[in-house]
């Protein structure tokens, strides 16, 4: 029975809707204690989750329990933060006589990341460079949950939920076809003239920003945040690293608090910022120390927080990381467990601070759910929106499909998620996307 549920979930093409998009088959084929549903939220500004647990709850708890019966797990527990009152009072509504119970977070960042989460309902702590399975638990998301129970009812994932915030006339959450393009879905919230402004892909702290205004959302996209230019955050994700580096070499005094209030060091893991810094500082190399790179979540905490002369090293990190990773090398976590700081709990950043800090308090406001048939000009779905290899076509141009056909595959004996069209339409382009255009005829062969 097990095997057929996990099937419709690979058939639908599902993969975690909010994060790097690990594909859901693969990922709750284990056994587990406890099933953890990160609806924390920590991102300012954004709205999804606590939206679709309070408007869908019924799906909510429909593909929790789906996950919790194919992993085997004692139960699940829903982690929300305590402000989201209605999401509450809707899940307890339908949580009754259910091997499900929630967990109320205090309102801190980031109760979102998912080895903090699990530290804090199950007081379990992740290894560094390990996963949450490690330690008995599958941590899933709440729109991942709801594309699980809508693949029960045969209906694969061609749409995504996200919110659009900051500079707009009308912040609104809503669904929209996968592969819209961004300034699309940005006016549906009363921004249509985007000169002057840049947008970031997710939230003000580990968001990434819109390089193309063109590019279209993806399975993982939950939030488009519009701000001006010259908006500090978008100065900082549009600093030359070269620039970066001269910074820290004049301005790190070596206090220490991007290390003090490094959310994974206070969990014990060996991550210790100030020394990455301080090695390039001096142009150290140091193995052991440019190593712990690969231990950052890359939260943003230590940037956009904690550093007094607004230094950056989360971008440090990310740029470590990734020229450590192309000349093979591996990460070395340490063989001792970690250990949790014992002032861990005085630590933990205020979401409200936190807003202040980042400039983007008069952007806090609500964007409600909205369900919005739109129908975007075209689709451009890309077929590598997922933890693994590409999709391999099945279409070609000129080819009808329907909303919901298959058009792109998981490749044989490899990691990967299944696409769908988000519209129906004729097929005008394939490459490393598929390009819709709605309303076309076309072969259906």
């Amino acid at each position: 029975m097990h095997e057929d549920v996990i099937k419709k979930i690979k058939d639908a093409g599902i993969i975690g809707a909010g994060g790097a998009g690990f594909p859901t088959h693969v990922k709750i084929n284990a056994n587990a204690d406890y099933v953890v549903v990160n609806g924390a939220e920590c991102e300012p500004l954004i709205e999804v989750d606590q939206q679709l647990m309070a408007d869908m709850a019924d799906k909510v708890i429909e593909g929790l329990e789906t996950v919790i019966s194919i992993t085997g797990a004692e139960g699940g527990i829903i982690a929300l933060k305590g402000k989201y009152k209605a999401a509450i009072d809707a899940l307890n509504n339908k949580i009754s006589n259910k091997p499900i119970k929630l967990f109320i977070l205090d309102d801190f960042y980031p109760a979102g990341d998912e080895q903090v989460t699990v530290y804090e309902v199950l007081n379990r702590i992740v290894p560094e460079g390990a996963i949450p399975l490690k330690v008995g638990c599958v941590v899933i998301n709440v729109e991942t949950l709801i594309n699980v129970s809508n693949a029960i009812n045969n209906t694969s994932v061609t749409d995504t939920y996200l919110t659009v915030g900051g500079d707009v006339p009308n912040p609104i959450t809503t669904k929209v076809p996968v592969g819209t393009p961004v300034a699309e879905v940005i006016a549906l919230a009363g921004k249509t003239n985007l000169q002057g402004m840049a947008v970031i892909d997710g939230g003000p702290m580990m968001g990434r920003l819109v390089e193309d205004f063109d590019h279209p959302v993806t399975k993982t996209t939950k939030a488009l945040l519009v701000l001006p230019e010259n908006h500090s955050l978008i100065k900082k994700r549009t600093m030359p690293f070269n620039y970066i580096v001269r910074q820290l070499k004049s301005a790190c005094i070596q206090c220490q608090r991007c290390t003090d209030l490094c959310p994974r060091n206070l969990l014990g893991h060996k991550i210790e910022p100030h020394k990455i810094m301080r090695s390039l500082n001096y142009s150290l190399t140091e193995a052991d120390v440019l190593k712990m790179a690969f231990f950052c979540s890359e939260c943003g905490a230590c940037e956009q927080y904690a550093c007094p002369n607004m230094l950056s090293p989360r971008q440090v990190n990310a740029r470590i990381k990734r020229e450590l990773g192309q000349n093979g090398v591996k990460p070395s976590p340490s063989c001792e467990p970690p250990v949790v700081s014992p002032v861990r709990e005085y630590r933990k950043i205020p979401t409200k601070r936190l807003k202040l800090q980042l400039g983007v308090t008069k952007y806090d406001r609500p964007a409600k759910l909205s369900e919005i048939n739109y129908n975007p000009s075209l689709v451009k779905i890309p077929l590598s929106m997922h933890i693994g290899k590409p999709g391999i076509a099945k279409v070609k141009t000129n080819q009808a499909v329907n909303k919901g056909d298959l058009i792109a595959a998981i490749p044989e004996n490899s990691l990967g998620a299944n696409i769908h069209a988000s519209i129906s339409g004729t097929v005008v382009e394939v490459s490393d996307h598929i390009v819709i255009e709605p309303g076309k005829g076309g072969n259906k062969s």
